[in-house]
Order: C-alpha cells, then structure tokens, then sequence
C-alpha cells in the first residue's frame, strides 16, 4: 500500500471531536482529502455553554453526538465511529456545584446510558472517562479513583473498550491504571490511553493501548521506543473544532501527515517496504480492530 514512498491505506484518527457551532463537516472534509479514512468521533462536554444536570440531558447530548456522525456519513466517506461517555472534568466541576454524591450517581448513570447507546449499535467505545488531568485534593483524587474503577467494572461486565483521559505523569500514569484494570477486572487490552506521549514502549504504556498525540515531535519518539514496544498503539490529534482554541490540539491535516513522515523515518532507519507496511497497517486497521471489535 505504499506507491512511491506514500501511504495509500487506511488513515485513521482515533479521537477527534466536532462541532456544529464551529468547522464540523468541512474539519471532516479537510481531514478525507488529505487521505484520511476513519475518524472516532468523541462526545465532547460543551463547557463553554452548559453541562447536563441530568440523565436526559445527557440523552439530548449523546443523541447530537450520534447525529452529528451520521452527517459526516452522508457527506463524506469517512468511517465514523461513535464514542460516548461522560467526562472525568464534567464530573469534577459538577463536584463543586452539586456535590460530591450527586455529581458521582450522575456521572456513573451516563456511564450506563452510553453503556445502553452502545448495546443498542450507536457507539463502539466508552469515553472518554477517566480522572481529572490537573491536580486536585487528595480526598477528591481518591474519589476520582474509586469512580474510574466503578466505570472499569461497569464496561466488563458489558464487555466494552473505554478510551481513558488521564493526567500526564510518566509512565507512572499508565502503570497505576494498568493496577486499577486488573483490580477491577478489566482487560488492559481494551482500555486506551488517549492523548498519550510518543514512548510507545512497553515501559511506558504498562501493556496499556494508547494513541499518541501527534504534535511535534511525535515520529522521533515513536522511532526511539519501536524496539521495545508490545503494546498496541494509534494516533489522534483531539481535535476540538474550537475556534477559541485553536493551538490547543492539532488539526484535521495532522493524522494523515504523520502517517507519511512516519513511514519515510523508517525507510532512513533501514526498514524495507514489507515492514513499513506492515506497522502502518497495523496502526490503522489491525490493532484498532483487536481493541475495539
């Protein structure tokens, strides 16, 4: 699937948001032109406006998500899958104005409508869930903790891949919800870190699937930690198709980008066509099919 040193495959972003307020189809359309092929399309918080404060809120909000993948459908020939969980930081912010107890039963009873929309065909993935990526107080960080670990149960028994927004600390942060995996009975193989650094070797991600932010800088270490990764891995970019932000994440260009710089890094490091195939194919098709399917 390389013609001429470029990658005529699939091209795949496994987290990016959209929004109807903002770019949204043409963000979709940018990213297909420049041979994308798939995008994950993740429920996005509306933060700037206002949060569900009740589970039909959160209908109201999965059900826009779920709509706005059947748009990019028609419009495009993208492969849109659905992602739909409630936010670690909604649960947080929700924490402080509706207390600790009612913010919790919320959060874990979006956690059970996702849940039901993905039974029902709606969505492939539970996310993005997880715990707040900022420092809080440690009695809010141990409750952090035990939800992600109800979630985790929750998603087993329904036999469901989750798509994890952690905090970046090293790889202690893959190491410590790799033990809440196996504390709560959940395959690490289906728990992917999303927003992860480029070590995608096995030290760092602790058997953990991540998808590595893209940025800068991201194929040199990827290239550094090749040899010594077992885990499975993808590529994002988070795109938030926010106007207000707009070098917060990286844009609809940058999947199908690194995707070509990637396979050129190999071809220098001495990896034949074969084998530069090989791990494309598998970032873009074979491990996301094993991890979510």
């Amino acid at each position: 699937m390389l013609v001429e040193g470029k990658w005529k495959g699939p091209i795949v972003d496994q987290h990016m948001h959209l929004d109807t307020r903002n770019r949204f189809l043409s963000a979709a359309e940018e990213f297909s032109r420049c041979g994308g092929t798939g995008i994950f399309l993740v429920h996005k918080p509306s933060f700037s406006s206002s949060l569900p404060k009740d589970i039909e809120g959160y209908r109201v909000a999965y059900n826009e998500t779920i709509d706005m993948a059947s748009q990019v459908r028609e419009k495009t020939d993208l492969d849109v899958q659905v992602v739909l969980g409630p936010h670690p930081v909604v649960w947080d912010i929700q924490a402080n104005s509706l207390g600790i107890e009612k913010s919790t039963e919320l959060h874990i009873s979006a956690v059970g409508l996702a849940l039901d929309f993905i039974e029902e065909g709606k969505a492939i993935c539970l996310g993005e869930v997880g715990r707040p990526h900022y420092k809080v107080s440690e009695d809010r960080w141990i409750k952090a903790n035990e939800l992600l670990s109800e979630v985790m149960q929750m998603a087993s028994s329904s036999k469901v891949p989750i798509q994890l927004h952690v905090e970046e600390n090293g790889e202690q942060t893959c190491r410590e919800i790799s033990s809440l995996c196996d504390k709560a009975g959940f395959p690490r193989r289906m728990a992917v870190r999303h927003f992860a650094p480029s070590n995608v070797s096995n030290d760092h991600t602790s058997g953990l699937p991540v998808t590595v932010s893209m940025g800068k800088g991201s194929i040199e270490g990827i290239c550094a930690s090749l040899d010594n990764s077992k885990s499975h891995w993808g590529m994002e970019t988070d795109f938030l198709d926010d106007p207000k932000r707009p070098g917060a994440v990286l844009g609809p260009k940058t999947i199908p980008k690194r995707t070509n710089q990637l396979c050129h890094a190999l071809s220098s490091m001495g990896w034949d066509e074969n084998e530069i195939e090989e791990l494309i194919f598998n970032i873009h098709e074979t491990w996301i099919s094993s991890t979510y399917f």
